[in-house]
Protein backbone atom coordinates (compact mmCIF):
# COMPACT_ATOMS: atom_id res chain seq x y z
CA UNK A 1 0.00 0.00 0.00
CA UNK A 2 1.06 3.16 -1.64
CA UNK A 3 0.35 6.71 0.94
CA UNK A 4 1.14 10.25 0.20
CA UNK A 5 1.76 12.37 2.69
CA UNK A 6 1.22 16.25 1.73
CA UNK A 7 2.15 18.09 4.76
CA UNK A 8 4.41 21.60 5.09
CA UNK A 9 5.49 20.72 8.71
CA UNK A 10 8.54 18.62 8.08
CA UNK A 11 8.18 17.39 11.83
CA UNK A 12 4.77 16.19 11.36
CA UNK A 13 5.65 14.89 8.42
CA UNK A 14 8.90 12.84 8.99
CA UNK A 15 6.94 11.67 12.59
CA UNK A 16 3.89 10.41 9.71
CA UNK A 17 6.10 8.78 7.26
CA UNK A 18 8.27 7.04 10.43
CA UNK A 19 4.93 5.92 11.94
CA UNK A 20 3.22 4.28 8.54
CA UNK A 21 6.35 2.66 7.44
CA UNK A 22 6.61 1.03 10.95
CA UNK A 23 3.29 -0.58 10.03
CA UNK A 24 4.08 -1.56 6.32
CA UNK A 25 3.19 1.13 4.27
CA UNK A 26 5.01 2.44 1.65
CA UNK A 27 5.51 6.61 1.88
CA UNK A 28 6.26 9.67 -0.31
CA UNK A 29 5.97 13.30 0.97
CA UNK A 30 5.10 16.31 -0.63
CA UNK A 31 5.72 20.00 1.28
CA UNK A 32 3.50 21.92 -0.98
CA UNK A 33 0.11 21.49 -2.59
CA UNK A 34 1.37 22.29 -5.64
CA UNK A 35 4.18 18.92 -5.70
CA UNK A 36 1.69 17.50 -3.78
CA UNK A 37 -0.90 17.47 -6.57
CA UNK A 38 1.84 16.61 -9.69
CA UNK A 39 3.01 13.43 -7.40
CA UNK A 40 -0.80 12.21 -7.03
CA UNK A 41 -1.66 12.69 -10.63
CA UNK A 42 1.65 11.20 -11.59
CA UNK A 43 1.78 7.85 -9.48
CA UNK A 44 -0.51 5.08 -7.95
CA UNK A 45 -1.12 5.75 -4.46
CA UNK A 46 -3.86 3.93 -2.63
CA UNK A 47 -4.18 7.28 -0.35
CA UNK A 48 -3.40 10.65 0.42
CA UNK A 49 -2.98 11.82 3.91
CA UNK A 50 -2.96 15.98 3.81
CA UNK A 51 -2.84 19.17 5.60
CA UNK A 52 -5.17 21.75 4.91
CA UNK A 53 -2.94 24.94 5.35
CA UNK A 54 -0.56 24.32 2.44
CA UNK A 55 1.83 26.60 0.43
CA UNK A 56 1.31 27.45 -3.21
CA UNK A 57 -2.15 25.39 -3.06
CA UNK A 58 -4.20 24.91 0.35
CA UNK A 59 -5.40 21.67 1.36
CA UNK A 60 -9.18 22.67 0.76
CA UNK A 61 -8.15 23.80 -3.34
CA UNK A 62 -6.03 20.65 -3.61
CA UNK A 63 -8.72 17.89 -2.20
CA UNK A 64 -11.23 19.43 -4.71
CA UNK A 65 -9.08 19.51 -7.74
CA UNK A 66 -7.87 16.27 -6.63
CA UNK A 67 -11.91 14.70 -6.85
CA UNK A 68 -12.23 15.69 -10.28
CA UNK A 69 -9.43 13.88 -11.46
CA UNK A 70 -9.22 11.06 -8.96
CA UNK A 71 -12.66 10.86 -7.86
CA UNK A 72 -12.34 6.89 -6.20
CA UNK A 73 -8.82 8.43 -3.93
CA UNK A 74 -9.30 8.26 -0.29
CA UNK A 75 -8.33 11.31 1.28
CA UNK A 76 -7.85 12.17 4.58
CA UNK A 77 -7.40 15.86 6.17
CA UNK A 78 -5.32 17.10 8.90
CA UNK A 79 -5.91 20.09 10.33
CA UNK A 80 -5.94 22.29 13.79
CA UNK A 81 -8.80 23.96 12.78
CA UNK A 82 -11.29 21.80 14.64
CA UNK A 83 -14.64 23.87 14.29
CA UNK A 84 -17.94 22.03 12.80
CA UNK A 85 -17.95 24.68 10.00
CA UNK A 86 -13.98 23.30 9.40
CA UNK A 87 -14.93 20.38 8.85
CA UNK A 88 -17.78 20.69 6.78
CA UNK A 89 -15.55 22.61 4.44
CA UNK A 90 -13.07 19.83 4.90
CA UNK A 91 -15.78 16.82 3.94
CA UNK A 92 -17.17 19.44 0.95
CA UNK A 93 -13.87 19.47 -0.49
CA UNK A 94 -14.29 15.53 -0.97
CA UNK A 95 -11.94 14.50 2.23
CA UNK A 96 -12.94 10.89 3.23
CA UNK A 97 -12.04 11.77 6.81
CA UNK A 98 -11.27 14.41 8.83
CA UNK A 99 -8.53 14.21 11.24
CA UNK A 100 -7.99 17.33 14.10
CA UNK A 101 -4.49 18.20 15.30
CA UNK A 102 -3.08 17.25 17.87
CA UNK A 103 -4.37 13.35 16.93
CA UNK A 104 -2.75 9.94 18.19
CA UNK A 105 -0.99 8.02 15.89
CA UNK A 106 -2.64 4.86 16.38
CA UNK A 107 -5.78 6.78 15.80
CA UNK A 108 -4.67 7.66 12.36
CA UNK A 109 -3.71 4.32 11.66
CA UNK A 110 -6.94 2.68 12.38
CA UNK A 111 -8.75 5.67 10.07
CA UNK A 112 -6.35 4.68 6.91
CA UNK A 113 -6.87 1.29 7.60
CA UNK A 114 -10.51 1.34 7.56
CA UNK A 115 -10.73 3.92 5.12
CA UNK A 116 -8.73 1.23 2.68
CA UNK A 117 -10.68 -1.30 4.04
CA UNK A 118 -13.79 0.49 3.09
CA UNK A 119 -12.24 1.54 -0.65
CA UNK A 120 -10.96 -2.10 -1.38
CA UNK A 121 -14.61 -3.57 -0.91
CA UNK A 122 -15.78 -0.66 -3.22
CA UNK A 123 -13.33 -0.96 -5.80
CA UNK A 124 -14.37 -5.05 -5.70
CA UNK A 125 -17.44 -4.74 -5.95
CA UNK A 126 -17.02 -2.49 -9.21
CA UNK A 127 -15.64 -5.24 -11.26
CA UNK A 128 -17.47 -7.78 -9.97
CA UNK A 129 -21.04 -8.51 -11.73
CA UNK A 130 -23.76 -11.11 -9.65
CA UNK A 131 -27.33 -11.88 -10.57
CA UNK A 132 -28.83 -15.14 -8.96
CA UNK A 133 -25.99 -17.56 -8.60
CA UNK A 134 -24.45 -16.16 -11.46
CA UNK A 135 -21.11 -14.17 -11.14
CA UNK A 136 -18.94 -12.29 -14.07
CA UNK A 137 -15.31 -10.80 -12.59
CA UNK A 138 -14.32 -8.23 -15.45
CA UNK A 139 -10.77 -8.17 -14.49
CA UNK A 140 -10.43 -11.63 -14.98
CA UNK A 141 -12.88 -12.43 -17.74
CA UNK A 142 -14.40 -15.51 -15.94
CA UNK A 143 -17.57 -16.22 -15.53
CA UNK A 144 -19.02 -18.85 -12.81
CA UNK A 145 -22.80 -20.40 -12.75
CA UNK A 146 -23.50 -21.84 -9.08
CA UNK A 147 -19.11 -21.88 -8.25
CA UNK A 148 -18.84 -23.41 -12.06
CA UNK A 149 -16.51 -21.80 -13.89
CA UNK A 150 -17.99 -20.94 -17.76
CA UNK A 151 -16.02 -20.53 -21.21
CA UNK A 152 -17.14 -17.87 -23.16
CA UNK A 153 -16.33 -16.20 -26.28
CA UNK A 154 -15.34 -12.63 -26.16
CA UNK A 155 -18.21 -11.65 -27.95
CA UNK A 156 -20.14 -14.36 -25.72
CA UNK A 157 -18.76 -11.89 -22.56
CA UNK A 158 -19.63 -8.81 -24.08
CA UNK A 159 -23.28 -9.65 -24.83
CA UNK A 160 -23.26 -10.97 -20.95
CA UNK A 161 -21.78 -8.25 -19.45
CA UNK A 162 -24.51 -5.97 -21.01
CA UNK A 163 -27.17 -8.12 -19.81
CA UNK A 164 -25.87 -8.61 -16.63
CA UNK A 165 -25.35 -4.23 -16.10
CA UNK A 166 -29.04 -3.79 -17.63
CA UNK A 167 -30.59 -7.13 -15.62
CA UNK A 168 -34.54 -7.51 -15.93
CA UNK A 169 -34.67 -4.83 -17.85
CA UNK A 170 -35.82 -6.06 -22.00
CA UNK A 171 -33.19 -5.17 -23.98
CA UNK A 172 -34.23 -4.56 -27.41
CA UNK A 173 -31.86 -6.42 -30.86
CA UNK A 174 -31.61 -2.42 -31.56
CA UNK A 175 -30.17 -1.72 -28.45
CA UNK A 176 -28.18 -4.68 -28.24
CA UNK A 177 -26.48 -4.30 -31.25
CA UNK A 178 -25.48 -0.47 -30.70
CA UNK A 179 -23.95 -0.96 -27.57
CA UNK A 180 -22.58 -4.38 -27.70
CA UNK A 181 -21.46 -4.63 -30.97
CA UNK A 182 -21.63 -0.73 -32.19
CA UNK A 183 -23.64 -1.38 -35.14
CA UNK A 184 -27.10 0.46 -36.43
CA UNK A 185 -29.17 -2.65 -36.13
CA UNK A 186 -29.98 -4.58 -39.24
CA UNK A 187 -33.32 -6.08 -39.31
CA UNK A 188 -32.10 -8.75 -42.10
CA UNK A 189 -29.63 -10.24 -40.08
CA UNK A 190 -30.51 -12.68 -36.97
CA UNK A 191 -26.74 -12.48 -35.44
CA UNK A 192 -27.90 -11.73 -31.98
CA UNK A 193 -30.49 -14.60 -31.63
CA UNK A 194 -28.07 -16.69 -32.85
CA UNK A 195 -25.18 -15.51 -29.88
CA UNK A 196 -28.62 -15.27 -27.32
CA UNK A 197 -28.14 -19.10 -28.01
CA UNK A 198 -25.19 -19.71 -27.69
CA UNK A 199 -25.25 -18.04 -24.15
CA UNK A 200 -28.28 -19.58 -23.22
CA UNK A 201 -26.98 -23.23 -24.42
CA UNK A 202 -23.85 -22.41 -21.52
CA UNK A 203 -25.66 -20.24 -19.13
CA UNK A 204 -28.94 -22.26 -18.62
CA UNK A 205 -28.64 -25.34 -20.29
CA UNK A 206 -27.42 -27.30 -17.16
CA UNK A 207 -29.23 -24.89 -14.33
CA UNK A 208 -32.20 -23.74 -12.68
CA UNK A 209 -33.97 -21.53 -12.73
CA UNK A 210 -32.98 -20.09 -16.42
CA UNK A 211 -31.80 -16.59 -16.54
CA UNK A 212 -32.14 -15.58 -20.61
CA UNK A 213 -35.63 -14.94 -21.81
CA UNK A 214 -37.18 -14.18 -24.89
CA UNK A 215 -39.96 -10.98 -25.14
CA UNK A 216 -41.95 -11.50 -28.28
CA UNK A 217 -41.65 -8.57 -30.09
CA UNK A 218 -39.29 -7.04 -27.86
CA UNK A 219 -35.64 -8.38 -27.23
CA UNK A 220 -34.33 -9.70 -24.40
CA UNK A 221 -33.79 -10.02 -20.69
CA UNK A 222 -32.15 -11.29 -17.93
CA UNK A 223 -34.18 -12.32 -14.94
CA UNK A 224 -34.45 -15.57 -12.75
CA UNK A 225 -38.18 -16.37 -13.77
CA UNK A 226 -39.87 -15.76 -17.10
Amino acid sequence: MKILIIEDDTRVSELLKRSLEENGFEVEVAYDGQMGKKLALQNNYQLIITDVVLPKIDGITLCKELRNQLPDMPIIMLTALGTTDDKVEGFDAGADDYLVKPFEMRELLARVRALLKRHSKTTQSSFILNYADLEMNLHTKTVKRNGIEISLTPKEFKLLTFMLQNAERVLSRAEIAEKVWDLHFDTGTNFIDVYINYLRKKIDKDFSPKLIHTKSGMGFILKADA
